[in-house]
């Protein structure tokens, strides 16, 4: 048997060939972004304004999803420093788009992922559905059942 020495990899050098074309602050945006959008709420959110002819108004989105108004905003929030969404208040109401100037990787991201929905998708067929809730029902003769209530 041949005993065959191997080399000593010096730290902080590559063993092999150095990879080709890492961007790392092109991968911490798009981490950044993907994070954001990786909530199911504000995924159906920015599809609906994806979709939207004008701004929608935050009331259109407590109906539609069936969440608290502080709930909505706090989304809102998160998708406006994340530098998705703009808004405008008018009255009392605060009124939702996708930025103007979104940046050309962020539109071909969004195409990807949103591009493919059908046309006239509206707020309200973007709902998250509920989860089903279980409940233990006891009977009066003491036995117990497991139901599964679709609320």
């Amino acid at each position: 048997m041949t005993v065959r020495e191997l080399p000593v990899r010096q730290p902080g050098q590559a063993c092999c060939q150095p990879l080709v074309g890492i961007d790392e602050a092109w991968a911490q945006e798009t981490a950044e972004i993907l994070k954001v959008l990786g909530e199911p709420t504000r995924l159906s959110m920015i599809a609906a304004l994806w979709r939207a002819q004008e701004p929608i108004c935050i009331c259109d989105f407590t109906a539609s999803l069936d969440l608290s108004q502080p709930t909505v905003s706090h989304h809102m929030a998160k998708l406006k420093v994340a530098g998705l969404v703009e808004s405008t208040k008018r009255g009392i109401w605060i009124y939702y788009r996708l930025r103007g100037d979104l940046a050309p990787a962020t539109q071909v991201l969004l195409r990807t992922l949103l591009g493919q929905r059908k046309a006239g998708l509206r707020a309200k067929d973007l709902a998250v559905p509920k989860a089903p809730t279980r409940t233990f029902d006891v009977s009066a003769a003491g036995l117990g059942e497991l139901r599964t209530r679709i609320t």
